[in-house]
């Protein structure tokens, strides 16, 4: 069964081919051809056309060419220009040379970097806050080298002390005993250590203890030495040369900058 399906395709395909190539026209059995002579007569000066990308034309082969414009003569002047049609036709804007706008938008820190330039800067800023602090001055469209992140280092501080007291009647008393032996002291306000007194700040622990000794000749008996402030790292931000528009898009970043302000570097 397979096999007379074959056959029939192949008979009805070669009998396809034959019709439309024409071998069957002497039976009667050709296909109707197509044509529109109409179109002939619509050709508008068809001998002054010449393919371009067509073969060139040889020495002896006349090139059809277009007929030149007449000349305009002394007499005809050339028609001026109606009053209402500049009027009627819109102006279009320039959109070349070295005055031309830029289109599209403009980020504010780019709209933001003409004027005069001053010096700001921020101060107080922990690790953990630089990071955040970098990439918002990024997303401003501020270039890194427009502004400078510098490591603060602080040494701890070390005090001999005298507390901690109950009451203000105990520092009271206290004052006044150091003031019959002339020892100098301050009020401590760090917590942990208030109210308390500091009769001398040290930046080593070595010259605290060195100064209890002192303070134990001078008659007081009851002082020691404690750290006030531990050695700390900051950083702080300086801008040497923003415009007044750069500085108010940096104070504007509130988060990154945990609360603080720029203040002039002078």
């Amino acid at each position: 069964m397979l096999r007379w399906a074959i056959a029939v395709l192949v008979l009805a395909n070669a009998g396809y081919f034959a019709w439309t190539q024409g071998y069957l026209d002497g039976l009667g059995l050709s296909p109707l051809e197509q044509r529109e002579p109409h179109r002939l007569a619509e050709q508008v000066k068809p001998d002054v056309l010449r393919l371009l990308n067509g073969p060139k034309a040889t020495v002896n082969e006349p090139v059809a060419l277009a007929p030149a414009p007449a000349p305009a003569t002394a007499a005809e002047p050339a028609p001026a220009p109606t009053p209402t049609s500049a009027a009627s036709e819109p102006a279009s804007p320039a959109t070349s040379g070295p005055s031309a706008a830029v289109q599209g938008p403009v980020s504010a820190a780019v709209a933001a970097a003409n004027g005069p330039r001053s010096c700001w800067q921020a101060t107080g800023f922990t690790e953990t806050q630089t990071e955040l602090l970098k990439a918002e001055l990024a997303l401003l469209g501020l270039p890194a080298s427009s502004w400078q992140l510098s490591e603060v280092r602080s040494s701890g501080r070390w005090i001999v002390y005298m507390g901690r007291y109950d009451n203000n009647e105990q520092v009271e008393r206290k004052k006044a005993e150091l003031r019959g032996l002339g020892v100098q002291f301050r009020e401590i306000s760090a917590p942990g250590l208030a109210p308390g007194l500091a009769l001398g700040t040290y930046s080593t622990e070595d010259a605290a203890r060195q100064a209890l000794q002192k303070t134990e000749r001078d008659g007081v008996r009851t002082a020691k030495v404690a750290q006030e402030r531990a050695e700390s790292v900051s950083f702080t931000l300086r801008l040497p040369a923003i415009t007044d528009g750069q500085r108010s898009a940096v104070d504007g970043l509130r988060e990154a900058m945990s609360g603080k302000t720029l203040k002039s570097c002078g």
